[in-house]
């Protein structure tokens, strides 16, 4: 969904929650025809059927309670709900990001002023933890490769570099060594730029919460969650393929691609199946979590097993 921002709104205050259940009378009164409805998002959009909230494809979207009460964000601690319970004092405002490497742009950028020339769009993607669990969820963000091409990477750029916020008293879980610190993670270059890709600064057109990545993190829906790192203060263009946390920690078992392959299991758990939260029995698992239409040719004639 398209969303016309004034100036002096800061991107965390995207959509009015109210207009975001109504996206077609929204879009009518704001002068966009049925071609920009569907044009503008290429997945699923939400609306709102016996109560309760759905995709297009009639997926019903997690509840708010669950998306934000049931994270995984070791910055803020281990267990499910220690995101939501430790995240409420992190200082999101002001927020700078720091852009560097092989790009023509390199700056430290204050977040509004990154995100500035781009208007947010609303997508609703299936994502997929390592663990078998999985949510429907509505994100508000700026397609990454936008904000790509306004930096201006060279020519030796081929990976894209994401570095998430140092700061242990603001984020009790780096206390502990639990993992490298602080969180990295990294795309391909073309990837990056797939328009699924996304900065996301919203959800359930509210403010992106603390504990879901406040106020800049990564969503890319065809890979496994922990590729989407939260709270992003670095973004760094490089000419070779990057260190990556989890693929530090434990490289047989998080490889750098991280994309969903139920046919590769986990070496402690299968991956065929997945529990979508809220619901008793297992469904089966998509390929690219559903997204292979769209993404399968980025990985034509890679061995998915081998680059997993």
């Amino acid at each position: 969904m398209l969303i016309r921002r004034p100036p002096d709104l800061p991107f965390s205050e995207i959509t009015d929650e109210s207009l975001f259940w109504n996206r077609r009378e929204f879009l009518k009164a704001a002068g966009f025809g049925a071609a920009a409805i569907s044009g503008l998002v290429p997945l699923p959009a939400c609306s709102y059927a016996d109560g309760e909230p759905r995709s297009r494809d009639d997926e019903k979207l997690t509840p708010w309670e669950d998306v934000t009460g049931y994270n995984n964000y070791y910055e803020f601690g281990t267990g499910k709900d220690d995101p939501a319970r430790n995240a409420g004092s992190l200082r999101t405002q002001p927020w700078r990001v720091e852009v560097g490497g092989e790009v023509g742009r390199p700056a430290m950028y204050d977040l509004d002023d990154l995100l500035k020339p781009f208007t947010p769009v609303e997508r609703v993607y299936r994502m997929r933890c390592v663990e078998g669990w999985s949510m429907v969820i509505p994100w508000s963000g700026i397609p990454l490769g936008g904000i790509i091409d306004r930096l201006g990477p060279s020519s030796k750029a081929k990976y894209v570099e994401f570095t998430t916020l140092l700061d242990p008293q603001q984020m009790p879980g780096q206390q502990r060594r639990v993992l490298d610190w602080p969180y990295v993670e990294a795309l391909r270059m073309d990837e990056a730029r797939h328009p699924l890709t996304l900065l996301v600064t919203g959800v359930y057109g509210k403010s992106l919460p603390n504990q879901n990545g406040a106020p800049l993190r990564l969503i890319v829906p065809w890979k496994y969650g922990f590729k989407g790192g939260k709270s992003i203060v670095k973004i760094r263009f490089t000419e070779n393929q990057p260190k990556t946390t989890w693929n530090i920690a434990a490289p047989d078992e998080y490889g750098f691609y991280a994309n969903v392959n139920p046919e590769v299991d986990h070496p402690r758990w299968s991956q065929a199946r997945e529990r979508r939260i809220g619901e008793l029995f297992k469904r089966k698992t998509l390929m690219f979590n559903g997204y292979g239409d769209q993404v399968a040719s980025l990985y034509a004639g890679m061995d998915l097993r081998r680059n997993f």
